[in-house]
């Protein structure tokens, strides 16, 4: 791994199931998350997913890519458009830094909004 190389992109169709069951997995119980009628009412076209689940699809993107050895340091993400059902978000990413056995990755995850989430990840990959 060295800085500028990039992960291969990772579609992620973005469906009322996922964004349901991040939800319940995370313990998010927010009707946001899981009622479409009253997510209207809050003034979104729908329900959308949440932080935690993002998080969680964030790192399984950059330790696919790093491999069984691949530890998560650190994720600092932020959300921009919101990932509602029906859409793709497209996770890229970008090493920026290497120290040893440690890399810094620039992720980014688009949908047909906008960026979903940005946001950097410091992997460790030992042996």
């Amino acid at each position: 791994m060295k800085p500028g190389d990039e992960l291969p992109p990772l579609r992620i169709p973005i469906t009322r199931t996922l964004i349901v069951a991040g939800a319940v997995a995370s313990r998010d119980y927010q009707d946001v998350h899981h009622d479409a009628e009253l997510a209207r009412a809050k003034g979104s076209p729908d329900i959308f997913m949440n932080i935690l689940t993002t998080n969680g699809l964030v790192g399984r993107y950059v330790t696919d890519h790093f491999g069984p050895r691949a530890v998560l340091r650190k994720v600092a993400i932020r959300l921009g458009a919101p990932n509602h059902p029906g859409d793709t978000m497209v996770l890229t990413g970008t090493v920026t830094d290497v120290d040893g056995d440690t890399a810094s990755v620039r992720v980014v995850g688009a949908n047909g909004l906008g960026h979903h989430v940005t946001g950097t990840v410091t992997v460790e990959v030992t042996g």
